[in-house]
């Protein structure tokens, strides 16, 4: 029962660090946009010529011959 004296003061300390980090987060802006992440995935689109380019910096992929 001794344990108790030092166990509740750590987790009263513990649970007031988090609700200070989450009132700090929603201060600071980070749950304003939730919708604009997944929407960036979707239209961040690769060039199609990207792939011709990136094959000619290579030697390596066709064997190692000289172009």
């Amino acid at each position: 029962m001794d344990v108790l004296i030092y166990l509740i003061p750590i987790a009263l300390f513990l649970g007031l660090l988090g609700l200070g980090a989450f009132l700090w987060s929603l201060k600071s802006g980070q749950f304003d946009d939730l919708e604009g992440a997944k929407w960036r995935i979707l239209s961040d689109e690769d060039l199609p010529d990207a792939e011709e380019k990136n094959d000619s910096q290579h030697p390596a992929r066709d064997g190692g011959r000289a172009r």
